[in-house]
């Protein structure tokens, strides 16, 4: 993957740099090939985790079940798969 994104036909994969403990949750800079996400939730057993996945689909105008966390659950290190898209905000590029 050359960048933070790509599209694989209708899905969406994102490589996600988490920075838990946020006072907001918010999408941050590129930094490198991850897109970084500031998250308003404790690194404890995968809540972290849960808390970007509400949040991405929100972001992204889909259900819960359209994003897929590849790996990372607990690590700030992510990829996730997001299946048909709705919305994208800024920092996404178009297909």
């Amino acid at each position: 993957m050359e960048s933070f994104c790509k599209w694989e036909g209708d899905t969406l994969v994102l490589n996600i740099l988490g920075r838990p403990r946020a006072k907001k949750t918010k999408i941050g800079k590129v930094k490198g090939k991850q897109l970084e996400i500031h998250v308003a939730e404790d690194p404890v057993r995968g809540k972290a985790t849960a808390h970007l996945v509400d949040f991405l689909a929100d972001e992204f105008g889909v259900k819960r079940t359209a994003i897929t966390v590849v790996f990372g659950t607990y690590n700030v290190n992510k990829q996730v798969r997001i299946h048909t898209p709705t919305k994208l905000p800024g920092v996404i590029p178009p297909r």
